[in-house]
């Protein structure tokens, strides 16, 4: 029971309490409904591999949706492999049928030979490849063969790190006669000024489009100059790069490596190194022995296989600045990605290419 004062100042003055509720109800909606958005939304879900030891941070988060996504090669080179023909004795050799037969391809059956001729001519877009002796593809190839073969054969430590995956010139090419990804060399990139600022403080495609230097790829991909950062020590006597210790500018030469081939695999700098010491070797991550393995696979690459090539290759394949022939670094093969094609075994269908023996296992 209410005094009749109150009844009466109630009558007089009504209160809308409809109006309120309602806004209330429809902001508690619509958080509600945010709330189920954000948990259900699959696109910023994160999943997160463990390089090194817990609590340090050492770890490389990754959209799951971007994990699931599949790399567009993939589906290009399974459009193209074919199971290989396993010799039973007997067979017609390709050295004996065939004319043009690449070196490392001659004890091939017909068959094997064959498939591979066709593939080869897919992987590299070049319809006609090994049939015209006086094209200079056609002596470019014999030396992809050669080195292809030695990747597999030599290098499996880097190349078969978690599991037996191999390459093949589809690896690279992916269609094209001339990968994406190679480089040339392009310093001095400011021709105003001599020594470090020489190649640097330009934004170019080799510095992953900073202004660090632009020579870090031709120091450590093809001169195999050391990694070099800074001296430990705060005060050192001397001059840095000059009294047998480096400087900032060998620390940014660095860092333009490191930038490159962090975008080249798609991780960041702990998948190789402990943050807490970037600097000691003892600490690093178990993939740290596997990229150095790869600078050293790719400076042999470059040297012995891909520089050579120069007096081969026409005017329009070289270098626009010094006329090089085109060279390989980590993004070559990876195209972004930690494993090329994703790990996608493509060696088990193309075995012809995994030995220098002449050889190849199929698994008999």
């Amino acid at each position: 029971m209410l005094p009749n004062w109150f009844n009466k100042w109630n009558s007089d003055n009504p209160a809308n309490i409809y109006g309120p509720a309602i806004a209330v109800g429809v902001v508690g909606a619509a958080v509600l409904v945010a709330a189920w958005l954000v948990s259900a939304d699959k696109s910023s879900a994160v999943d997160s591999l463990q390089t090194g030891p817990r609590g340090t941070g050492m770890s490389v988060p990754e959209f799951k949706s971007e994990l699931a996504a599949r790399d567009p090669g993939i589906e290009g080179y399974m459009a193209m492999r074919s199971d290989p023909v396993v010799p039973q004795g007997g067979e017609e050799l390709a050295d004996d049928a065939r004319e043009n037969v690449p070196p490392g391809l001659e004890g091939l059956t017909v068959e094997n030979y064959d498939r591979l001729l066709a593939a080869m001519q897919q992987w590299t877009g070049i319809p006609d490849l090994f049939e015209d002796m006086d094209s200079y593809q056609t002596s470019v190839g014999y030396t992809m063969i050669a080195m292809t073969q030695n990747l597999n054969e030599n290098w499996d430590a880097h190349v078969n790190a978690n599991a037996e995956v191999g390459v093949t010139c589809y690896t690279c090419h992916r269609g094209q006669p001339v990968p994406t990804d190679v480089w040339f060399n392009i310093s001095p990139v400011n021709e105003r000024v001599e020594g470090w600022g020489a190649v640097q403080n330009r934004v170019t495609p080799l510095s992953s489009y900073t202004s660090l230097p632009s020579d870090a790829l031709q120091t450590y991909l093809v001169d195999g100059d050391s990694i070099k950062v800074h001296d430990l020590e705060s005060r050192v006597e001397g001059v840095p790069g000059v009294d047998g210790y480096p400087g900032i500018q060998h620390t940014e030469r660095t860092y333009a490596f490191m930038n490159y081939i962090s975008n080249s695999l798609g991780v960041n700098c702990v998948f190789c190194h402990n943050s807490r010491a970037f600097y000691d070797g003892a600490q690093v991550t178990p993939q740290w022995a596997t990229e150095l393995l790869g600078i050293q696979m790719v400076q042999e690459l470059n040297n012995d296989y891909l520089i050579p090539l120069e007096g081969l290759l026409p005017e329009h394949r070289l270098g626009p600045k010094y006329g090089d022939a085109p060279k390989a670094a980590c993004r070559t093969c990876h195209k972004g990605y930690q494993k090329p094609l994703q790990g996608t075994n493509v060696i088990q269908d193309w075995p012809e290419l995994a030995t220098t023996s002449g050889e190849p296992d199929y698994g008999q």
